[in-house]
């Protein structure tokens, strides 16, 4: 400290140019979190949300309460499409999702809630929380809807992903606006000190002089005597390009894709080897998820007993095969005699016909067993 306090007491100008405003914090880049997995959890529920979920009986479906509530309004507040969204949305987001039936019948997705795991009895859950309103009751496991998407927290497990994609993408940008922005210096010849209130007024008056450079196309500047600008960067040196900057946001993307199962080409739109990508989305994504909720249904709404007497709950979506696209393997699978037209209406998500002719196998192709085809005569 010593020779620095006896210059800075020699020169009292370089002392107080020290506490002129030069330098600000780069911003924490949150969004960038926020905008990957927004995107690929409301991929997803927007998906989960065209689903028809059935109660089959006999390989026929119950139109029932359940039918309502589950399709059409499961509450006061929101369609089927809005619950089913908000469900997957929590479901993933959360890592769980807590659904209770309301003393009205409505399904409400808990906002919070205390889950409190026991050894031998159903866990039970307490301090269910929906839209700021506090159920004072407990509810117990079989009484609830009640899914785990994973191990760990979905957020909790990215979030040292994120915080170093958050400053690489930070010092990106910052070097990009570096490469365009316009600098230059300002002398100014003085012999007084620069005291506090004299500090200020030049401050300000900086501070007009650089706004009116920023934001007018033509800015004229009046020169004092004394007061000199000198322009040393007129903002054409480029930094990292607008192209590397989507990249990085793009590849933010795709760890949070493969993470959920999603194919990276379905969350950028993109059409090559779309059928393909349809096909593992609906396999390695939406399946387990169908699968879950189709099994806590079965599980929670439907007795054991109703369960083994072929009642149970069936779930149709974006998984089905397009009828009017398959009508030639349809023609094929019924023409062979290998399925029936009940079990084909069955594969394509359609209800069975009560029309008993559809149980028959029809064979209208010339296929016939390897054992009747008869060779040649032959001459001994």
């Amino acid at each position: 400290m010593g020779f620095l306090s006896d210059i800075f007491k020699r020169n009292s100008e370089i002392d107080s140019s020290f506490d002129f405003e030069l330098i600000t914090e780069a911003s924490k880049r949150v969004y960038l979190k926020s905008i990957a997995l927004e995107t690929c959890i409301n991929f997803i529920a927007r998906t989960i949300s065209q689903s028809d979920f059935r109660i089959m009986e006999n390989n026929k479906r119950l139109r029932d309460d359940w039918d309502y509530l589950l399709n059409v309004r499961p509450n006061t507040d929101q369609s089927a499409a809005d619950f089913w969204q908000s469900f997957i949305y929590q479901l993933i987001h959360e890592n769980e999702v807590l659904v209770i039936l309301s003393d009205t019948d409505d399904l409400l997705i808990a906002d919070s809630f205390i889950r409190n795991e026991l050894a031998v009895y159903p866990d039970t859950f307490e301090s269910v929380v929906v839209k700021n309103y506090q159920f004072n009751r407990s509810f117990k496991m079989d009484e609830v809807i009640y899914l785990n998407y994973n191990n760990e927290r979905l957020t909790k497990f990215l979030d040292s992903l994120f915080s170093d994609y958050g400053e690489l993408f930070g010092r990106m940008m910052e070097a990009s606006m570096r490469g365009y922005q316009i600098r230059g210096t300002v002398e100014v010849e003085t012999a007084q000190s620069l005291e506090d209130k004299k500090q200020d007024k030049l401050q300000g008056y900086l501070d007009r002089v650089f706004n009116s450079i920023k934001k007018n196309a033509v800015a004229i500047i009046p020169l004092m005597k004394g007061f000199k600008y000198n322009e040393i960067s007129d903002g054409v040196a480029a930094g990292p390009s607008i192209d590397e900057l989507s990249k990085l946001k793009k590849s933010i993307t795709n760890d949070v894709a493969e993470i959920l199962g999603i194919p990276t080409a379905l969350v950028h739109g993109e059409m090559a080897d779309l059928e393909k990508s349809m096909k593992a989305y609906i396999k390695f994504c939406i399946g387990p998820l169908l699968k879950k909720i189709q099994d806590e249904l079965n599980a929670k709404l439907i007795s054991k007993k109703e369960y083994q007497e072929g009642k149970k709950f069936d779930i149709k979506g974006i998984q089905e095969k397009e009828i009017i696209e398959h009508a030639e393997a349809v023609d094929k699978l019924v023409a062979s005699g290998a399925f029936t037209r009940n079990q084909v209406r069955v594969l394509f998500g359609e209800e069975r016909s009560d029309n008993p002719e559809l149980d028959e196998f029809v064979i209208t192709k010339n296929y016939q067993s390897a054992a009747t085809v008869k060779g040649g005569e032959r001459n001994d």
